[in-house]
């Protein structure tokens, strides 16, 4: 190997090992808080002498997370299944199909990527009032599914776009209609895109915080990350129990990305190739 081979490979596992520690050092930090004992405040990475591992059973009965969970459970399944399924269907209707104004309805959904979210909340808020959804888990799944849609459609159709031609010709050619060109050839196809946007809008759903809070009174109807406020008082934070409840809700989400990894890198360096 040649020397500026080798300095290119120490470069980039420089880089590498960098990204890796900016991702890893806090989440040490915070597991190794959440082992100190209950009341005290660690400062530092430091592993505590006597490590207090009922913390998490302590972080767990304190914030109801057995409701929270069951709770952000119901949202989870109201929202990604129905939004994955409709960002997909039209991602491909705009790549794929000529549908008539599909630019125009393209750059109305571009509009709804660009708006901030915090800006939509008072006018959601009066819209379920009247329709009477208010403090519902429903005030929360329908917003959802409209703000996650223009990025799923967005990210379905730069996958659709890159689809080889000749698969849909030779699908005509066999008899097939558009449905069944969908359906049978690119949906298949297209499983790391769409199980890759999955992962993404169980992220966003899961760790909902802003809407459950303002759109629905009751705690128990809330997503799992509301249970983090349980951890703090009029006169002060428990910075223990804090992060034993944070990894607490951040470990469903790490077992989803680990079961989908190979799909989401997938989906990753299909759209870095393209």
């Amino acid at each position: 190997m040649t020397t500026s081979g080798v300095a290119h490979r120490v470069t980039r596992t420089g880089i590498l090992l960098a990204l890796m520690l900016f991702a890893i050092v806090p989440l040490l930090s915070m597991f190794t808080t959440a082992l100190a004992a209950p009341g005290s405040t660690p400062q530092g990475l430091t592993w505590p002498s006597d490590p207090h591992w009922h913390n998490f059973v302590d972080a767990w009965s304190a914030a109801n997370f057995l409701a929270l969970f069951g709770s952000s459970t119901l949202i989870v399944l109201g929202v990604v299944p129905a939004t994955v399924a409709m960002a997909t269907a039209a991602g491909y209707a705009l790549a794929q199909l000529h549908v008539p104004f599909g630019k125009a309805i393209y750059g109305l959904l571009l509009v709804g990527l660009t708006l901030p979210f915090e800006a939509l909340i008072t006018p959601l808020y009066y819209n379920l009032q009247s329709m009477g959804l208010l403090g519902t888990r429903l005030a929360i799944v329908l917003p959802l599914i409209g703000l996650l849609m223009p990025f799923g459609v967005f990210w379905m159709r730069a996958h659709f776009l890159g689809a080889e031609p000749a698969l849909t010709e030779a699908a005509k050619v066999d008899g097939a209609n558009a449905w069944q060109t969908f359906r049978r050839i690119h949906l298949p196809l297209a499983t790391s895109a769409w199980s890759a946007l999955a992962v993404l809008f169980f992220l966003a759903s899961w760790n909902q915080y802003l809407l459950p809070l303002v759109l629905v009174d009751d705690p128990t109807k809330r997503t799992v990350a509301g249970g983090l406020g349980a951890f703090q008082g009029q006169y002060g934070t428990d910075i223990v129990l804090l992060c034993a409840g944070s990894l607490l809700i951040i470990l469903p989400s790490l077992v989803i990305f680990l079961i989908f990894q190979r799909n989401f890198v997938k989906a990753l360096m299909q759209g870095a190739l393209k």
